[in-house]
């Protein structure tokens, strides 16, 4: 939710500040000239590695290099790589931005996979860079081992960016230590209608500084653009560093384009020249699929960001798209709604597949939160609820159609995990409490931001009855990472008695809230 351009403060709204230059603080160790420049030498792969959507048996491995290259990968059972597998990848050049991926099948379950990309001169193997190592876990095949993964969101939202003085992202430092299995991000990777200034005054005098560069001087509209926007958060030591030991899981939200689009929205924005938002967000999902390793963003795989993601016996992840399907924000009082926030299609596709789910949980990965009241300017909204708590009215037909469908389906262990509102807080919701009454309780759980604004929390919207018995944010709009704390979410599943146990905790790894869920029940 944020306010009309111009209009002052809103959630995850541009901070308003001096324009970036080209480069504007000391960067860390790594180039920012574009490949197309660099001609000579062996090729580099600066930007590291990351590896995505891991199952029992596979996972895609991504890298970026700094001028045409040979992608190879291998992979072994230990750092010292003896006996280990090569896996030719593509050529990769500028029809990707120099980013490449290479698909690994057939893997050991439940291992520790090292891995190291080597990249090539195209007409010459035997001229390669330095390799780039990194390592992740497979998923279990059986039910025995422990799993545990994050989640959040928001990153270099509201202008601020990769802050030196502070020592960068340095949650994820925080998340590496404590080692998941993987990382869920639940959206809002990049800020393209936020620029990064150089600095910002803070309201005690202190001055926030900001790495920036010259695509982040100005809001995202050209695909160099969306891709720089992109590459801007891998400046930083403590991402690469975690992408090279956890594998992602990635969704996207609103301001991988503008903040609240839908689409066929033409924007009121006069910082825009291109606004056709359906222009923009195809430049963005290319972008967003070249720096992301994501399956079913392959041609051949239909395009799409919706998916479910196996995660073992344990865990199934399904991963929702509320940006490309839905329909206009609006007052939300349609008494028949069929495109909702998902699309009659996604709809359709999930209920299917929570019904073919045999996982003991089934996480829903939900870019948006479900009973919090999004408002869209005075009289729209942006997400589900629109606070009116009486019968399922817009958009929440579709949620009152999906939780009646988990409900007499008998489908088990559903728990919502989301976080665009730039706080943390956990909702239950049960319908002894709600005016629609045909589903059984479940928790939605609310995380991040990783590096954003913080902003004052929502309203509830009682119409599928929630109760919140924690939630922890600022007092006022858009507290900058150095006076609000960023949050994450963890989750633990014990592979003995497969209670899942969710913590809510904030930089620097203290836990605010925490709740333990019990398996093979459709209502908690």
């Amino acid at each position: 939710m944020a306010q009309g351009s111009g209009s002052g403060f809103g959630r995850r709204s541009l901070l308003q500040g001096a324009a970036a230059g080209s480069v504007a603080l000391a960067l860390p160790t790594l180039s920012c000239a574009a490949p197309a420049q660099a001609r000579s030498g062996r090729p580099s792969a600066d930007w590291g590695v990351q590896v995505g959507d891991v199952t029992t048996s596979s996972g895609l491995v991504w890298v970026r290099s700094d001028r045409p290259a040979r992608m190879v990968v291998q992979t072994a059972a230990t750092e010292s790589f003896r006996r280990a597998r090569s896996w030719p990848g593509p050529v990769i050049g500028p029809d990707t931005d120099f980013t490449g991926v290479t698909s690994l099948h057939g893997l050991p379950s439940g291992e520790q996979i090292h891995y190291r990309v080597l990249l090539a001169d195209p007409d010459d193997p035997r001229r390669t860079g330095e390799p780039v190592s990194g390592t992740f876990r497979t998923a279990p095949a059986g039910r025995r081992a422990d799993l545990r993964f994050h989640w959040s969101g928001d990153l270099a939202g509201q202008g601020w960016g990769i802050n030196p003085d502070r020592g960068g992202y340095r949650i994820y430092e925080d998340m590496r230590r404590r080692n998941p299995d993987f990382f869920l991000c639940s959206g809002d990777n990049i800020y393209a209608d936020n620029p990064i200034p150089e600095r910002v005054t803070l309201p005690d005098g202190r001055i926030w500084r900001n790495v920036t560069t010259e695509e982040k001087s100005k809001v995202a509209e050209t695909l160099a653009e969306f891709r720089g926007a992109f590459r801007y958060n891998l400046l930083d030591d403590n991402l690469r560093r975690f992408n090279a030991q956890v594998p992602t899981i990635t969704q996207w939200d609103d301001h991988e384009v503008h903040n609240n689009w839908y689409p066929g929205q033409l924007l009121d924005d006069d910082r825009y020249t291109e606004k056709d938002t359906d222009v923009l967000s195809a430049r963005s999902l290319r972008a967003f699929g070249e720096y992301f390793p994501i399956r079913t963003l392959r041609a051949d795989r239909g395009g799409r960001v919706y998916r479910v993601v196996h995660h073992g016996p344990l865990l199934d992840v399904f991963v929702l798209d509320m940006r490309r399907y839905r329909n206009a924000n609006s007052p939300g009082r349609q008494t028949d709604d069929p495109q909702g926030i998902l699309g009659a299609e996604q709809l359709r596709w999930l209920k299917r597949e929570l019904s073919r789910s045999q996982a003991v949980w089934k996480v829903i990965a939900s870019d948006m939160p479900l009973g919090l009241v999004v408002p869209d300017g005075k009289t729209n909204f942006e997400a589900v609820a629109q606070g009116d708590p009486g019968a399922p009215l817009g958009r929440e037909l579709q949620l009152a159609e999906l939780l009646r469908h988990i409900k007499h389906d008998r489908i088990t262990g559903t728990v919502w995990l989301t976080t665009d509102v730039h706080y943390t807080s956990a909702q239950h919701y049960a319908p002894e409490r709600a005016a629609f009454k045909d589903f059984e309780p479940f928790w939605e759980f609310v995380s991040g931001p990783l590096n954003a604004g913080g902003f004052q929390a929502l309203k509830l919207d009682g119409t599928f009855g929630p109760a919140q018995p924690f939630i922890k944010a600022p007092d006022r709009a858009n507290t900058s990472p150095a006076e609000s704390p960023q949050y994450f979410g963890e989750v633990d599943i014990d592979g003995g008695s497969g209670e899942l146990t969710v913590r809510l905790r904030q930089e620097g790894g203290q836990v605010l809230f925490s709740k333990v869920l019990q398996p093979g029940r459709v209502g908690q």
